[in-house]
């Protein structure tokens, strides 16, 4: 599975979440799929999603949002995997982690990353994660289902092939209209949700 078609599926299933997409072929890939008011793309960022994420979860905690999504790729979580044991200690019931798995940094000529050494699935576990593996659209469907459904934080660990898809264009937005669209969709979406308006 290439990473952007694991992104048409994820837009398709994430239409009224919050979703926090890393930086560089990731986000530029996905605002070509569908550039949506609930993305927030973390622009030049590396490594800050699953931080994000996991401040947004423990935010949105008396929500109604079942889970809040961050879009990871293995290096970027290689640059802070504390992510894993903090979500873990903090116990953030609504954090859903989704870890883009391709082995390489996409955004530097492919170099390799240690992911092929290192077992992310086991990380989080260890750290009292629930965790899913899929690397085909019919697993990445049943395992978004049931992680979305599961109390705690999550990672769904998605191997993906290699390589970026191409004639992509870059996203040159500004990170603060970034932010400010995503806040204004997140405060309008808390309130919907609360009955308020």
């Amino acid at each position: 599975m290439k990473r952007i078609e694991a992104l048409e599926v994820l837009n398709e299933l994430t239409a009224e979440l919050p979703v926090v997409v890393t930086c560089a072929a990731t986000s530029r890939e996905l605002a070509s799929v569908e550039n949506r008011d609930n993305h927030f793309y973390v622009l030049d960022s590396m490594g800050l999603v699953g931080s994000i994420t996991t401040g947004l979860a423990l935010a949105a905690k008396d929500s109604d949002l079942p889970k809040v999504i961050g879009l990871e790729g293995d290096g970027s979580l290689l640059m802070n995997p504390n992510v894993l044991p903090t979500g873990g200690f903090l116990g953030a019931e609504k954090l859903f982690l989704i870890l883009l798995d391709n082995q390489v940094y996409g955004s530097t000529a492919g170099l390799p990353t240690y992911s092929s050494h290192v077992d992310f699935g086991a990380l989080a576990e260890a750290a009292g994660w629930t965790v899913g593996r899929a690397a085909d659209d019919a697993r990445l469907r049943s395992e978004f289902d049931r992680l979305i459904a599961t109390s705690g934080p999550t990672l769904l660990h998605l191997s993906i092939e290699a390589g970026n898809a191409s004639d992509i264009p870059k996203l040159l937005v500004d990170p603060v209209v970034l932010s400010h669209r995503f806040q204004t969709w997140l405060t309008t979406r808390l309130a919907r949700g609360s009955g308020t308006r």
